[in-house]
């Protein structure tokens, strides 16, 4: 397979997901984005594992920023952005059948200075800069029961919510963050006429700390 991109993502990829989801620890394949010169990277697979083509995507999504359209291109196992304004936090999102009836749902987000979500599945910081972040899911709260962090400086922990149901992160080394959970959700999703019963979505949160 490879990266499409298309714009809306899926007409129903979330029609029948209800609210109400199943937090494992299991480990899963997530996608993240990381900053870069010219603009952003995204990866697939894991920050502290093995990488994946990020082009074997189905249907990669980039959000729109203001009135800019970002716009990704295949480059190797990463996928390139282009035309991202400066200072503003970068999204995207995809989806992978992962068998017969297992749909991956990926929302990834670059950077912690908007405090608003802009996707369906999203950990939003409760202020810009901050390291307390909130679960959104459609643009309400959730509880999440964990939030698990790796870091390019091979550092990793598991954090557990807040009592209002937020988590909160130490940034004691300098490097990249990646801020990740994955939840089973009730209901299903249909895709180009096939509609799939085990919907999993995937959420990442990234950016970096300076030395």
């Amino acid at each position: 397979m490879h990266a499409h991109l298309v714009s809306p993502l899926v007409a129903r990829l979330l029609s029948g997901v209800a609210l109400a989801f199943t937090f494992a620890l299991a480990h899963a394949d997530y996608v993240w984005i990381e900053g870069a010169e010219d603009g952003a990277v995204i990866r697939s697979g894991a920050l502290d594992g093995e990488r994946k083509p990020a082009g074997e995507l189905d249907s990669v999504e980039l959000r729109p920023i203001g009135d800019a359209k970002p716009e990704a291109k295949v480059d190797g196992e990463v996928m390139r952005v282009t035309g991202v304004p400066e200072g503003r936090d970068v999204r995207a999102r995809a989806y992978e059948v992962l068998a017969e009836d297992e749909l991956m749902y990926y929302q990834a987000r670059w950077g912690r200075n908007e405090t608003k979500a802009d996707l369906d599945f999203e950990l939003v910081p409760t202020e810009a800069g901050g390291n307390t972040f909130q679960l959104m899911w459609m643009g309400s709260p959730v509880k999440a029961s964990y939030v698990r962090v790796s870091t390019s400086a091979g550092w990793s922990k598991t954090l557990d919510p807040n009592e209002d149901g937020s988590v909160t992160l130490d940034t004691p080394f300098p490097g990249l963050y990646v801020l990740q959970l994955t939840a089973r959700a009730s209901g299903w999703a249909e895709i180009d006429g096939k509609r799939y019963t085990d919907v999993r979505h995937t959420a990442t949160l990234s950016f970096t700390v300076e030395p």
